[in-house]
């Protein structure tokens, strides 16, 4: 497929510049929940090179917010969603590592990248923190993303300065993460950040929390318009790195709160 006719309707919003590093940049998706998404919001911005990695299975649970269909229901992740990529745009280079990022195959993981994008389960704490140790050893740009209701939260790590995840969650500077408490250190986060987050969206998770002590069961309730705001967030950071232009860095969130379009107080979204 003729990669100029593909994206051709970018011209006015991306430069020729700026299109040109995307179709040679490598992106890793790490986590293709959400990240199905992103996967595909960048292949249509004409991002070609892409490296999926999920080790989960499709259920029926995920197709509210998720880019499957019921067809996909207990077929890996990365191979459907490699298939839809494709599909897309049928000269993609797309490779799907159907496994966890782990301390062990982090490193090599992200050395095949230029930008890595992150929606790793944070209950899966230590490949979290592996896949960020690896990009900020190889200064790799990493931008990571949640769902937030109706909207979405994300940080960008430009690998520039010394600022990390460890450091955004109070973790240890070094070393295994492992047996650390996810729901103590998130609660922590979240107190910190609840006069920025969707009253909502900080109610659900405290209860989720209560959830988890109790030995409960709980997936987090996430919607379809959060999801695609976390698409919209994360390919609107894509390009502007691409194009050289500034994004606010870690430890400063970026958020969209598109129900705060339609709310009394309006809404409140930091600049790129």
């Amino acid at each position: 497929m003729d990669y100029g006719a593909f994206t051709l309707r970018n011209d006015g919003y991306i430069s020729s510049a700026a299109q040109e590093r995307i179709r040679k940049t490598v992106v890793l998706i790490a986590g293709c929940g959400i990240g199905s998404g992103f996967a595909e919001t960048a292949i249509r911005l004409g991002y070609r090179r892409l490296i999926l990695v999920d080790h989960d299975v499709i259920e029926t649970h995920n197709l509210n917010r998720q880019n499957y269909v019921v067809a996909d229901v207990g077929r890996h992740k990365v191979e459907a969603l490699r298939e839809r990529l494709i599909a897309i745009y049928p000269d993609a280079d797309v490779v799907a590592i159907c496994d966890k990022v782990t301390t062990e195959n982090a490193s090599a993981i992200v050395a095949k990248s230029d930008l890595v994008f992150d929606t790793i389960d944070f209950l899966d704490m230590p490949g979290l923190v592996a896949l960020h140790d690896a990009s900020h050893e190889q200064r790799k740009p990493l931008v990571t993303a949640v769902n937030a209701g109706y909207g979405a939260a994300a940080f960008y790590f430009s690998q520039t300065k010394n600022y990390t995840i460890r450091d955004l969650f109070g973790l240890p500077k070094q070393g295994s993460v492992e047996g650390i408490s996810y729901a103590d250190k998130f609660a922590a986060f979240i107190e910190r950040i609840s006069d920025q987050v969707d009253p909502l969206v900080v109610k659900q998770f405290f209860r989720i929390v209560k959830l988890m002590g109790e030995g409960k069961p709980c997936p987090a309730p996430q919607v379809s318009p959060g999801a695609a705001c976390v698409t919209a967030l994360a390919g609107t950071v894509a390009v502007r790195i691409a194009e050289g232009l500034p994004v606010r860095e870690a430890p400063d969130m970026l958020m969209i709160n598109i129900s705060g379009i339609v709310a009394p107080r309006g809404i409140v979204a930091p600049a790129l």
